[in-house]
């Protein structure tokens, strides 16, 4: 098992950027392959982006495709996700998971808390 934890959300007006972070403990992160997911009100949890356990390949939903940018540093067991040009539609709790670059969220194992990003108009 591994331990995820998110930050980095917040408010941003549209346009602008944020940054998140998931740290990871436990397994053997370096061998792990890494998502994001988010979850708006209302609506089923959805695939942002993955990556592989070498950072060789990265995966993105078409909605954040060239806004969003997945990337790991395995010395600090960490996962970003920097996201630029945000919109008010990607307001949403956003979890990172860890054991899969699959779309589907019942491919990962282990989840973290989450973080709030608020993009206003």
């Amino acid at each position: 098992q591994v331990q995820l934890v998110e930050s980095g959300g917040g408010l941003v007006q549209a346009g602008g950027s944020l940054r998140l972070s998931c740290a990871a403990s436990g397994r053997t992160f370096s061998s792990l392959a890494m998502g994001w997911f988010r979850q708006a009100p209302g609506k089923e949890r959805e695939f942002v982006a993955a990556i592989n356990w070498i950072a060789t390949s990265t995966y993105y939903a078409d909605s954040v495709k060239g806004r969003f940018t997945i990337s790991r540093d395995n010395g600090k067991n960490t996962v970003y996700l920097q996201m630029n040009s945000l919109k008010p539609e990607d307001t949403a709790v956003y979890y990172c998971a860890a054991g899969s670059i699959r779309t589907m969220a019942s491919a990962y194992k282990d989840w973290g808390q989450g973080t709030q990003v608020t993009v206003s108009s």
